[in-house]
């Protein structure tokens, strides 16, 4: 028997949707969150009328970031398969609320779980650089100020900001696309040594942490403004 499919939102009502979930934040607004948020949308449509539920999705992301950890653990030639699965990761992570928001079936329990699963891929990630040779060190300061942000910004909203704040320099989408980047110069460079990829997953593992840093910063100044 086919499957019975839903009529879906246009890309702009997608979009008014969101922003209105997000506290009226203006999406076009960012030059990174617009263009994001349409590549999220065109894959989220046929999810969508396939009624395929938000949670489902939310959960294969988790097991693709863990995954790519996986294959990273596994070093050589995985590695490219590694860089891959994390941009899979990414993509997941977002269609999950795209899904939700354009069936209309966003709910608490899902708003969890999804940034539960977020901070656990953030993990996994960084686990991936740890296993092909970054410093525990640099990881787990990354880590802590990646966590600390997210802490930060829910905690603002629970306590009367009623955005995002700020989008700042090292949101999820960043996150992605420093791991993969790095992930994939490790998977070209392994031929020459295994210093080599390990070099690459040291560079990443301080550009997260700056970039980390950076982005806690912005949100902090943010937060201070609209709660003072």
């Amino acid at each position: 028997m086919a499957a019975r499919l839903t009529a879906v939102p246009s890309r702009a009502e997608y979009l008014g949707r969101w922003s209105q979930l997000h506290g009226g934040y203006d999406a076009s607004a960012s030059r990174l969150v617009g263009p994001w948020l349409s590549l999220v949308y065109l894959f989220a449509r046929p999810l969508a009328r396939l009624r395929v539920s938000p949670n489902v999705v939310t959960l294969a992301g988790l097991i693709v970031a863990a995954g790519a950890a996986g294959l990273a653990r596994a070093s050589g030639g995985w590695l490219f398969l590694a860089a891959v699965a994390v941009v899979a990761s990414g993509l997941l992570d977002g269609l999950d609320g795209a899904v939700a928001v354009l069936t209309g079936r966003t709910s608490a329990v899902g708003f969890v779980l999804d940034s539960v699963v977020d901070r656990c891929a953030d993990l996994a990630f960084l686990l991936a650089l740890w296993w092909v040779g970054a410093p525990a060190g640099a990881c787990a300061g990354a880590g802590a100020l990646t966590l600390l942000q997210e802490y930060l910004r829910a905690r603002a909203v629970a306590g009367g900001m009623a955005e995002v704040g700020v989008v700042t320099v090292w949101e999820r989408p960043t996150r992605v696309i420093v791991t993969a980047m790095f992930l994939l110069g490790a998977a070209l460079y392994r031929g020459y040594s295994t210093s080599a990829s390990a070099g690459w997953a040291t560079w990443a593992a301080w550009v997260w942490l700056g970039l980390g840093a950076i982005g806690f910063g912005q949100l902090a100044v943010v937060v201070h403004r609209r709660l003072r």
